[in-house]
């Protein structure tokens, strides 16, 4: 079990990193468009779809895996916390089932719809070029699946009582009062 763990944490951890690339290369590519825009009035053709469509797609779905992995998804407990700790347990235990079941609908629906807009070959028209957007579609269900992945592995972790083997430390924040 620890196994899988870890290596479902390397995966999570390199679509992490991909992110982390996605949104430095948005940076540039946003600061030479209106660089390119300001001092040579030529700006930078298919900025705004390709942020949109692929930055964007990258940083929003890719790291949803590595929050939960973390446990660091927003969480709003004002009913729960007034439970014994047990029942608080187990009631997050079975969520990570509720959660499984959720995200491996939207992986077979975000998938779907991904066949279809490949099928179809989407593209977006930018000046004279057409621009495909169809791969950016596939970037839905690969973070749903990775979110199912993490989910449902965390359950079965709960069923079973064994270790994890996720990397579940959080980063702390330093502090230089010390």
């Amino acid at each position: 079990m620890k196994t899988l763990g870890r290596l479902l944490s390397r995966v999570i951890d390199s679509m992490t990193v991909i992110s982390g690339l996605a949104i430095a290369l948005m940076m540039i590519h946003i600061t030479l468009d209106v660089v390119m825009r300001n001092f040579f009035n030529y700006p930078l053709p298919g900025t705004i779809t390709i942020v949109s469509y692929y930055y964007m797609a990258i940083t929003a779905f890719m790291p949803l895996a590595f929050a939960e992995q973390k446990s660091a998804h927003i969480s709003v407990e004002v009913i729960t916390e007034q439970m014994p700790k047990g029942v608080q347990r187990h009631l997050a235990g079975w969520m990570l089932l509720f959660s499984a079941a959720v995200f491996a609908l939207m992986t077979l629906r975000s998938w779907e719809e991904a066949v279809s807009k490949y099928g179809i070959k989407a593209s977006i028209v930018q000046g004279e070029d057409s621009l495909p957007v169809w791969p950016t579609y596939f970037l839905l269900p690969l973070g749903c699946l990775l979110m199912f992945l993490v989910v449902a592995y965390k359950f079965i972790v709960y069923l079973t009582g064994q270790a994890s083997g996720l990397d579940t430390e959080r980063a702390a924040p330093t502090s230089d009062a010390d």
